[in-house]
């Protein structure tokens, strides 16, 4: 295993890259990620490529959309891919890549956050950015979703909207 393997980072906007809109009372989607800013505050030993699909909520995300992400992964020879996404729909994208993607022995995880990155002094996104980078390189090859200190396959993913927090389906 080697650690010091490039890494792609896909974007696709979700709260993890929103920031508070007083007008609305709620977050909105920024037009522009925070994520490059914050990997390279962390000087990382690993190279970090980004490319961004959209900056969508992720009920916004369409087929179309997780269709130019297989369009990346595919044509990418990077093995170890982090995905950013909003958390309402993570596990149906997560679910629409295993079933359409020929992941050709990648490791691919999805994440999001429940508080944005930026502007909000008690957010998770850090930790689960943190948390996905350690697994994207540990995790054998597949589809996963990592949020909150907890791996689920693609198959198993699923999120409860009261409680916060994903689970597995499988009851795993």
């Amino acid at each position: 295993m080697n650690n010091l393997e490039p890494i792609e980072v896909i974007i696709t906007g979700g709260t993890i890259d929103s920031q508070w809109d007083g007008a609305k009372d709620t977050v909105v989607v920024r037009q522009e990620s925070s994520l490059p800013e914050f990997f390279k505050s962390l000087n990382l030993y690993n190279k970090i490529s980004f490319t961004t699909v959209c900056m969508r909520d992720s009920r916004e995300i369409s087929n179309e959309d997780r269709n130019k992400i297989i369009e990346i992964i595919e044509e990418n020879p990077v093995q170890k891919v982090i995905i950013t996404h909003g958390t309402y729909t993570m596990p149906d994208t997560a679910k629409y890549l295993q079933t359409n993607l020929d992941f050709k022995g990648k490791t691919i995880v999805l994440l999001g956050s429940f508080t944005p990155l930026k502007g909000f002094d008690m957010s998770d996104a850090g930790f689960n950015l943190g948390y996905s980078f350690s697994q994207v390189l540990l995790l054998e090859p597949g589809i996963y979703v990592c949020m909150n200190g907890k791996t689920f396959t693609a198959e198993e993913a699923a999120k409860d909207v009261e409680a916060g927090k994903f689970y597995s389906e499988k009851g795993l």
